[in-house]
């Protein structure tokens, strides 16, 4: 049954705070570290800590943050969005954020998110015009591996390439992607172009499909920064998802992991099969570190 707008959204309302205390998500302000300098000052500002309680200001700090792809700012500021706390409600911005912030590997946003299935994502205006951290962190513990031995193939690039790998430096370590792996697979996906659209409708750097796009909230796939955040947040669910396993991702990146967990390998797919080649033999490993959380996939043999 479907529920009417106002009971709708007072549900929607106290699930998202219902998460947001379970999980304390929204950190005092002598607690809120992180790699955005802006997170401190916006917890004080929302809460009034130590300085004049100001949620308008707290979000513009949040905003400010969540740019810097800051999961706990994308979170905090669409708890704001969800919640009409310093900004007018708006549950399409709360979900873009939810959906940014989950991509990002924040552990509550995909719960909350789910209580916004049907909302459409919109991101709001303060997002719109994207300014990269110049010192992003990691959001996992694990150490981004170092270059393996022998040649690096992306070292001495064109200058049209050396934009995007610039792009790829400061946004991989934010999903503890090696620059290696990220780099290989835009080589072999798009060879640097931005523009690149396939005959079955991948589009951008990292040659996102429609539903991926929509799975990693981004809305501007011809944008670097927007296609390079989108597809390394699918590579870490995948890594994730294969326990390290460079060859099943990158397959499934190509294939689809519906198709790599039917086979249980890389499916016999020549394209596939010639793309699992082309990537590992750039990255120079088979394996890759990756975040828990994630169920395993059925292909994973197990001892």
């Amino acid at each position: 049954m479907r529920m009417p707008g106002m009971l709708r959204e007072a549900y929607v309302l106290l699930a998202v705070v219902a998460v947001a205390v379970a999980a304390t998500a929204l950190p005092c302000a002598a607690e809120a570290v992180g790699d955005a300098p802006e997170l401190k000052d916006a917890v004080a500002y929302e809460h009034g800590e130590g300085v004049p309680k100001d949620p308008a200001r707290a979000a513009h700090l949040y905003c400010l943050a969540a740019r810097q792809f800051n999961a706990d700012a994308q979170f905090n500021l669409g708890w704001m969005y969800a919640n009409g706390r310093g900004v007018p409600r708006d549950e399409s911005a709360a979900a873009a954020l939810f959906a940014s912030a989950a991509s990002l590997g924040h552990p509550q946003a995909n719960q909350v998110l789910s209580y916004f299935g049907s909302v459409p994502r919109r991101a709001p205006d303060c997002m719109r015009e994207v300014t990269l951290s110049p010192v992003p962190a990691p959001l996992f513990e694990f150490a981004v591996p170092q270059p393996y031995a022998g040649p690096d193939p992306f070292t001495a690039l064109p200058p049209w390439k050396q934009q995007i790998a610039v792009v790829v430096d400061k946004l991989a370590p934010k999903f503890a992607i090696s620059r290696r792996l990220a780099l290989a697979v835009i080589a072999v996906e798009s060879n640097f172009a931005s523009d690149a659209l396939s005959d079955k409708g991948a589009a951008g750097l990292m040659q996102l499909m429609p539903q991926t796009a929509d799975r990693f909230n981004v809305e501007r796939v011809y944008d670097v920064s927007d296609n390079v955040r989108g597809g390394l947040g699918y590579l870490r669910w995948l890594l994730a998802y294969y326990q390290g396993d460079v060859r099943l991702a990158v397959a499934a990146y190509n294939a689809g992991e519906k198709a790599v967990d039917k086979y249980g390998g890389i499916p016999p797919y020549p394209e596939t099969q010639s793309y699992v080649r082309r990537v590992l033999s750039l990255y120079g490993s088979d394996t890759h570190p990756f975040a828990p959380g994630v169920q395993p996939s059925p292909a994973i043999r197990r001892p």
